[in-house]
């Protein structure tokens, strides 16, 4: 069965600096037609920043960021919007850099959730980033954050009992679990930093 649903109008509703609606007329598989009202998204990154402590504990570094439209701090990694042009792997050593402060000296691409889809065409890519370098942050006007680290046993503890809620970090919590237990191997890279 084709269940492919085909634009018939399409229609802009508003155009911010950030987000795009828009208002389309599709026709259904069963060839009726409806409304579908959807966000255009530039799409994004998340980045999983392993830390390797003194004596070989492992820790994700993480951040404490308050979003307005849920009213509440929440707990997340570091992630941020694709820039015209940027490569997602770009991207990622920017916000890395600019949220946390942190350079990675490896990466390994993961792969991509779609963290809204009956509304949105976000999509995030995943990277790992592990041999962190410290530096200096550079957070983008407007934007207020507190970068912390956790045991990845936290992180999962904090998941399971409602403390992290945000799906980016949730799949990221998932994706970790996988790679630390072996499930899901990672083909790592050097990356000269930017």
């Amino acid at each position: 069965m084709d269940l492919t649903e085909h634009p018939v109008h399409e229609s802009e509703l508003f155009k911010g600096g950030f987000l795009h609606a828009r208002r389309d007329r599709v026709r259904l598989p069963d060839g009726s037609l409806t409304e579908r009202e959807y966000i255009l998204h530039p799409g994004a990154v998340m980045i999983i920043p392993l830390l390797e402590r003194a004596g070989g504990t492992l820790e994700v570094v993480l951040e404490r960021q308050y979003r307005y439209p849920v009213q509440r701090t929440l707990i997340e990694f570091p992630a941020g919007k694709l820039d015209p042009g940027e490569s997602a792997l770009a991207c990622a050593q920017r916000e890395l850099r600019e949220e946390t402060g942190y350079v990675a000296r490896q990466w390994a691409r993961a792969g991509v959730l779609h963290p809204v889809v009956s509304y949105s065409t976000e999509v995030i890519e995943i990277w790992f980033a592990r041999h962190l370098v410290s530096g200096k942050r550079a957070l983008d006007a407007g934007e207020f954050l507190e970068v912390f680290s956790a045991t990845p046993a936290q992180l999962q503890a904090w998941c399971r009992g409602g403390e992290v809620t945000d799906a980016k970090t949730l799949v990221g919590a998932l994706w970790l679990q996988n790679v630390l237990g072996g499930a899901w191997p990672l083909t790592w890279q050097d990356v000269p930093a930017t």
